[in-house]
């Protein structure tokens, strides 16, 4: 396993071009809640960009209070399935990302501010998916999970440095706060010796828009570790200008939520 240097400034620069200003801009706003309790965790603000094959995304994610403590940008690399991406945790300067061209890719972790990342070579296969891909996944197979066929593929866990076998099928037909909508559950399709609980997903019967997300969240606690969160969307994205995604861009990270 390879040790190589990535500072932020590094990562903004490699990443500032994804989302290029040229092309018409969305934003869609999120709210995680503990899904044991129902407490608000914290806010999630997409910037979308780009074609559904070609997708561009820039997150934020916000105290409860709306100050940002961690951004993760998102580039399409070859399969919306299988994007580069990187996130950065302000608060102890965890980072996390996958990087590379075609299915040679790099995959890198940095546990704090003052650690050194750690990175791995690693073969995406073809249909493989990486973070924010499964949406992609799910729109592409969706004929397929209405007819209740289950859709098998290899889901990428950053910070593990490696891949798993996932399988994602329909569950059933809902109603989502007054519009039809299709349930998914998607599970590890294997032992690997780590529990992996399994995920929940909503979607909007007409548009094929993702409501609702259950599940392990991919931001971490205040104490490292992963807490099952219930994501919620409930608006449409809406238009967006190119002045605010760059205030996004290069908006500060907080380095704690509490007051």
């Amino acid at each position: 396993m390879r040790r190589l240097p990535l500072s932020s400034a590094g990562l903004l620069l490699l990443l500032c071009p994804l989302l290029a200003p040229a092309q018409a801009v969305q934003r869609q706003e999120g709210r995680a809640f503990a899904a044991d309790g129902g407490a608000l965790l914290y806010r999630e603000t997409h910037w979308l960009q780009g074609p559904p094959e070609a997708l561009s995304r820039l997150v934020l994610y916000r105290c409860a209070d709306g100050r940002a403590f961690a951004r993760k940008w998102m580039t399409p690399q070859g399969s919306p399935q299988a994007p580069d991406f990187a996130l950065e945790d302000g608060r102890d300067g965890y980072q996390e990302g996958v990087r590379g061209n075609g299915a040679a890719r790099t995959v890198y972790v940095r546990a704090t501010s003052d650690a050194t990342p750690v990175s791995r070579a690693l073969e995406v296969p073809s249909g493989a998916v990486v973070d924010a891909g499964f949406d992609a996944a799910v729109r592409r197979h969706w004929a397929d999970l209405l007819e209740g066929q289950p859709v098998a593929f290899q889901f990428l866990l950053p910070s593990r440095h490696r891949l798993v076998p996932l399988k994602l099928q329909r569950t059933g037909a809902l109603t989502w706060k007054g519009q039809p909508a299709q349930q998914l559950q998607m599970k590890l399709d294997a032992w690997f010796g780590f529990a992996v609980p399994a995920v929940t997903l909503i979607y909007a019967s007409a548009d094929q828009r993702l409501l609702q997300f259950t599940g392990t969240g991919n931001v971490r606690d205040q104490n490292g570790r992963y807490p099952q969160v219930r994501v919620e969307f409930p608006s449409p994205p809406v238009a967006a200008g190119a002045a605010e995604l760059a205030t996004a861009r290069g908006q500060a990270l907080v380095k704690t939520c509490d007051s």
